[in-house]
């Protein structure tokens, strides 16, 4: 499957409607976001069932800003709408393989007792 040019308007309807959801976020003036690019391209076409999506910082600011991109390339990935990973620099093709592996693995269930732990905590 192609990368998807994720923007302010298509943002939350593509990750509400896909069950993994990876997001570059990236510039054109990053030389890391250009060498990381032909990478997370060449791996999107090893996983049709997974959006893998890209986010221009300079053109997207607030995306950026709402995600706190503070480096650039990051990576992130969505599952089931929840942020399960968010690491700034670029991957090799195994490490992002890696990383998808376990993110296909992840306890969905798990996680989502895991944040309501942590919110009840806060609210106490």
């Amino acid at each position: 499957m192609p990368t998807v040019n994720l923007t302010n308007d298509n943002f939350k309807e593509t990750v509400d409607k896909s069950d993994i959801v990876l997001v570059d976020f990236w510039a054109e003036w990053c030389g890391p976001c250009k060498m990381f690019a032909p990478i997370f391209e060449e791996v999107s076409e090893k996983h049709p069932d997974i959006v893998f999506g890209k986010v221009n910082t300079e053109e997207e600011q607030q995306l950026a800003t709402t995600f706190q991109i503070r480096s650039i390339p990051t990576l992130m990935i969505f599952r089931e709408q929840i942020v399960i990973f968010a690491q700034p620099g670029m991957l090799p093709a195994s490490a992002l393989e890696e990383v998808i592996g376990k993110a296909r693995e992840l306890d969905m269930d798990h996680v989502r007792a895991e944040i309501a732990k942590q919110q009840a905590g806060q609210d106490a």
